[in-house]
């Protein structure tokens, strides 16, 4: 009798040894798969959504750092770009440049537009705004320069009757290979909805370097692209061209002002 009982005790130690073990096993799993997860997901705040800490605004015929007219601001957590200081807008386009350059990233934010155009806007500028990626920095830029060089994700809101896509590309003083070929128009349109109202619209950009650049809305891919690169014609481009290299492989970004309300929130990056 005594010897079964001992049975009984080592088999329920080796059990319980067991038991701890596949636990143990357990924990180390779900601990590499968290982190494992926090790698995929390292997001990292770019606004602090109380100031501008970080971000410095060109106005055009400004000096950088200067923004007379408040064209940028923050309001309710989202740095709003406004005009209501402005008598008209004549021109003055705006970039909020963040603090470092990057080359291989994910970026995203929110966006809606709201309110009037400013007085004085192109009709081409209604509802009109975006993301600067792969720029030049803005203390090279001319103090009556219109776009820093960059490669641009055009944000267009709807007019409440035709569509009009948003996250499209537009390419001031650079080209992009698109298709296999070298794609020279100023801009083109992504495969995205339109967006009618003042509702908040989900943008990510995907971009890795000299290579591919993609453009998400709202979780959706609408818009890809490679080999980001100086126009060697464009009169702003010229000045950044270093022994006949064109390849853009980095650079700044920043958000744009032309001359329709719009705000920004939930500004975030992932550096691979």
């Amino acid at each position: 009798m005594r010897s079964v009982r001992v049975f009984v005790c080592a088999t329920t130690a080796l059990l319980l040894v067991a038991t701890v073990a596949v636990a143990q096993k357990s924990e180390l799993q779900d601990s590499v798969v968290n982190e494992a997860a926090a790698k995929r997901d390292d997001w990292v705040s770019l606004f602090n959504g109380q100031d501008l800490t970080g971000w410095t605004p060109k106005i055009r015929y400004e000096p950088l750092g200067e923004d007379s007219d408040k064209t940028f601001r923050v309001e309710d957590g989202a740095i709003r770009v406004s005009y209501e200081h402005y008598d008209e807008f004549d021109n003055r386009f705006g970039h909020l440049f963040y603090e470092h350059e990057y080359s291989n990233y994910d970026f995203r934010l929110e966006y809606r537009f709201l309110g009037d155009q400013a007085v004085g806007g192109a009709g081409w500028a209604y509802r009109n705004s975006g993301v600067m990626v792969h720029g030049q920095s803005a203390a090279s830029m001319q103090i009556d320069q219109e776009f820093p060089v960059s490669i641009e994700v055009q944000l267009l809101g709807g007019d409440g009757e035709n569509a009009r896509p948003t996250g499209n590309l537009c390419t001031p003083g650079t080209h992009v290979v698109m298709d296999g070929k070298l794609f020279t128009p100023h801009c083109v349109n992504s495969n995205s909805a339109t967006y009618h109202g003042d509702q908040w619209v989900s943008l990510e950009i995907q971009v890795r370097g000299h290579g591919l650049i993609r453009h998400w809305i709202d979780g959706k891919l609408v818009l890809e692209y490679s080999q980001a690169q100086l126009d060697s014609k464009d009169p702003y481009a010229m000045p950044l061209i270093e022994s006949g290299q064109v390849a853009l492989n980095a650079g700044t970004i920043s958000l744009q002002s032309e001359s329709h309300p719009v705000e920004f929130r939930n500004i975030m990056i992932r550096v691979h």
